[in-house]
């Protein structure tokens, strides 16, 4: 079994989308004043490598509390737009995508889609009450049509509209 970490490193000042909240790790307290060590954290909820709840982009539909667990975790496969897709399991995409492959996508009933989507087709499979993952890194690493187990879970945020998660992919097991 080997575990593939896909999540970017959250540090102080790191790029963000364009009018999202800038990065802001500070010390709060250290060992040698206080006795322990504890960081001030402020950031968005679509730092990083994060989920998207429905909420993200429609107004009215269920945020991450909503969602079940199981639609964060579960079999995965990282595949291209022009293969034919597994059914009812997580979705990675190697290459850029865009809306014109939404039908395929919604036939294959994935509870989970993530790579490099565009914004339009990120807002159509939330629409379809499909998760979406963003800023994932090191897709490369996992073969293109093999199965994997994933696990990506959100923060548990009151109304949360997404969250940075640690992506990671377990394969071999």
């Amino acid at each position: 079994m080997e575990i593939i970490d896909l999540t970017k490193t959250v540090s102080d000042g790191m790029p963000v989308y364009p009018g999202d909240p800038a990065v802001n790790i500070g010390m709060a307290t250290t060992v040698k004043e206080n006795g322990y060590e504890v960081r001030s954290l402020r950031m968005g909820s679509h730092t990083g490598t994060h989920v998207d709840a429905f909420s993200h982009m429609h107004e009215g539909m269920a945020s991450l509390g909503d969602i079940p667990l199981t639609q964060f975790c579960g079999k995965a496969m990282r595949v291209t737009p022009t293969m034919e897709l597994p059914n009812r399991i997580g979705l990675f995409f190697a290459t850029e995508v865009r809306e014109d492959v939404l039908e395929k996508i919604l036939a294959a009933s994935p509870p989970f889609v993530g790579g490099a989507l565009s914004e339009e087709l990120e807002s159509l499979l939330l629409k379809n009450q499909i998760v979406t993952y963003t800023d994932l890194e090191k897709l490369e690493m996992l073969p293109i049509g093999e199965a994997f187990t994933f696990f990506g879970l959100p923060l548990k945020i009151k109304n949360g509209d997404g969250s940075p998660v640690r992506a990671i992919a377990v394969v071999g097991e």
